[in-house]
């Protein structure tokens, strides 16, 4: 223990004197969180909306005025045709047309129903379908509230029965995105900044020959490797708190679940992490060549995670390789606890998987280790 505690020391120690290493560490990591908290959503701001209406009447200009009111939309341009229009969103003038028929307000009061054309720029296919459900929902207001208008002008008439439902909304009562994606980006932090740096640290030994000094000591394998690991498991640890203080007095996160919990299960994880990074260390040279498969894998993993697409969208294949995919289980674990207060037992099943993760990289790392003796 008196070898490793010496190791340990000397990591911090150069750590903390690398000026390069100490912004990655503890500035990147706060600038990041603020950033990506507040740039990444699931809303769909200011589409540029136009619309040709050749109706021309006051339930026509009524609909209009509903997307006007609408946040979610910019109305910009009527267009006299739907030609016009359609050139208009060939030049990405515009993101959504409304065209609206002839007799739109006689067919809705004497027929009772009527047809609109929707066009969307569906380059953006997620965007897209966003954008529709905001259209289908204003569509649907304002066809209750013609319905109302028309059934109040002929009383005479016997009103529908209507099943209205209450919504109510658990673990993010004000259907905030950042309660939803903070506890992801804080995975994505932890487990970027510990995976790169505990695999660049040791090619960086590589690379100024300070390893293989240390290989021709007495010091043996599993010595130097827990305490060349130990000081970035330790700050995997600091960051996540640094992570969890910034969610909660910036941003007001609620964080329901058990805080050990959500450390023990950070734990297990982090070793996981420094176990890939160990791993792509014994067979780099340089620490470019570290972080580029690091940042290949990751990549991967994040987008695969769930973080920003939902794993159950995802075609089969994708979702058996996700079994293997241990981000996953850090960005569930992390909302569960924090968000819906999940127990042990409720994370049980991503507990063992995750230490079956740590045990496998973490062997296939020590055994690819070789020690000059």
């Amino acid at each position: 223990m008196k070898i490793i505690g010496y190791i340990v020391q000397k990591e911090f120690k150069q750590i903390f004197r690398n000026k390069e290493m100490l912004p990655i560490i503890f500035i990147m990591p706060i600038i990041q969180l603020i950033i990506l908290s507040n740039a990444a959503t699931f809303e769909i701001l200011n589409i540029k909306f136009s619309y040709v209406d050749n109706d021309k009447t006051s339930f026509s200009r009524s609909l209009i005025d509903t997307f006007d009111a609408s946040t979610y939309f910019n109305v910009q341009n009527e267009y006299p045709s739907n030609k016009i229009a359609s050139a208009a969103m060939l030049k990405g003038e515009v993101d959504v047309i409304l065209e609206i028929p002839q007799h739109f307000e006689r067919s809705l009061i004497k027929e009772q129903q009527t047809d609109l054309a929707v066009i969307i720029n569906a380059i953006n296919g997620a965007a897209a379908g966003v954008e529709n459900g905001y259209i289908n929902q204003i569509i649907k207001n304002f066809n209750t509230n013609a319905r109302a208008k028309f059934m109040n002008q002929n009383a005479s008439i016997e009103r529908p029965k209507t099943i209205e439902a209450s919504p109510s909304f658990w673990f993010n009562k004000t259907l905030n995105y950042k309660t939803f994606m903070i506890p992801g980006i804080l995975v994505l932090l932890v487990t970027m900044i510990t995976l790169f740096l505990s695999g660049m640290n040791i090619v960086r030994e590589k690379e100024i020959g300070t390893l293989e000094q240390i290989n021709v000591t007495p010091i043996k394998k599993h010595q130097f490797i827990v305490g060349k690991l130990l000081p970035f498991w330790i700050l995997g640890l600091a960051l996540l708190s640094i992570g969890l203080v910034i969610a909660k007095l910036l941003f007001n996160i609620p964080i329901i679940g058990n805080l050990g919990l959500m450390y023990f299960y950070t734990s297990i994880y982090i070793l996981v992490v420094l176990g890939i990074g160990l791993f792509i260390s014994n067979f780099t040279e340089t620490q470019q060549q570290a972080m580029f498969i690091s940042w290949f894998f990751t990549v991967i993993f994040i987008l695969m995670s769930g973080l920003f697409t939902p794993i159950e969208s995802m075609p089969r294949w994708a979702q058996y390789i996700n079994e293997f995919n241990p981000i996953r289980y850090f960005v569930e674990v992390m909302r569960m606890v924090m968000l819906k207060g999940s127990s042990l037992a409720d994370i049980t099943s991503h507990i063992v998987k995750t230490i079956i993760f740590a045990i496998v990289m973490n062997v296939l790392a020590v055994i690819s280790y070789k020690k000059v003796t």
